[in-house]
């Protein structure tokens, strides 16, 4: 319904209502406020691009071998909190979870495939660093992460310093690489294309431990009874995660940023993190950074 018709109807009704006498003229205010809320409300939702809209699917970059975030299953699906997220966005923009064009990205190639337009949004564990606000625009938050390390059970490390002088593989683009490189000069970093090469790396003897995001190092935990994790405390690069879009896109920012409000409003982690983490402790320790501030370190 358009602002002017929506308003013309309540009009109407207020009119009605207000010739019934005094307790109607003051339901006659009470229905043309919360009325006139609605419509405002409806009328500043903001639009869905004519670009995005013409194209008739969302196309989206998302991880797909990084669970529980993304990843495909064992029937070659794509699955994961942030492919559900694409979904729903997709859903609320075009109607249906389907309209959802989803790409596999890697990190070290989801920005290129996003300058590239490739995809028109990046929904990728991108943590917001400065130095990728200079080639990409982020929405706002829609989690938080952190970065642990595992190793080997029985490993000798008992905190991150520990792992000075020794071999840490990472992921070819992730953010702790650089954050090991700043701030931990004295670690080696072997860095692999895959979560499964790193972990492989670890049980080769080729790296003291593995470091990722510990929404992940908790899930990989789960499936692997041979690897540990460092205790809490020694967690580290705690930073928010956003989506990834272009540069000067703000009409896309402010459709996307209103989309990510609406998810955390409707509880939409609750119900997505456990169709993917099926370890009720591990689906606690994941819900918590989506729903709720990060740690203040």
């Amino acid at each position: 319904m358009k602002t002017s018709a929506a308003l013309t109807s309540i009009e109407g009704i207020v009119m009605r209502v207000h010739s019934s006498g005094g307790r109607g003229r003051l339901l006659a205010v009470s229905v043309l406020a919360f009325m006139t809320g609605l419509t405002v409300a409806k009328a500043a939702e903001p639009a869905l691009p004519d670009y995005i809209k013409s194209q008739g699917v969302l196309r989206v970059g998302v991880k797909c071998d990084y669970p529980p975030s993304g990843f495909l299953d064992a029937q070659g699906k794509f699955a994961g909190i942030e492919v559900e997220m694409a979904k729903r966005i997709a859903e609320i923009a075009f109607g249906s979870p389907d309209k959802a064009d989803l790409q596999c990205v890697t990190s070290e190639a989801r920005i290129p495939a996003l300058n590239g337009k490739k995809v028109d949004v990046i929904i990728a564990t991108l943590g917001i660093y400065p130095a990728r606000q200079k080639v990409i625009d982020f929405t706002i938050p829609y989690a938080w992460g952190a970065s642990g390390v595992v190793q080997l059970k029985g490993g000798k490390a008992k905190s991150l310093a520990d792992f000075n002088g020794k071999t840490i593989s990472v992921i070819k683009g992730a953010s702790q690489a650089a954050w090991l490189e700043k701030n931990m000069p004295q670690v080696q970093t072997l860095r692999l294309n895959t979560v499964a090469e790193a972990l492989q790396a670890v049980r080769q003897g080729r790296a003291d431990g593995y470091t990722g995001d510990t929404s992940v190092l908790f899930s990989i935990l789960s499936a692997n009874d041979d690897l540990e994790i460092l205790p809490e405390q020694e967690v580290f690069d705690v930073s928010y995660i956003g989506a990834g879009i272009r540069k000067n896109e703000p009409e896309w920012k402010a459709y996307l940023d209103a989309q990510i409000t609406k998810l955390r409003d409707e509880k939409f982690y609750s119900k997505a993190v456990p169709e993917v983490v099926s370890d009720p402790m591990v689906r606690k320790e994941v819900i918590k950074f989506y729903e709720t501030d990060p740690p203040k370190k």
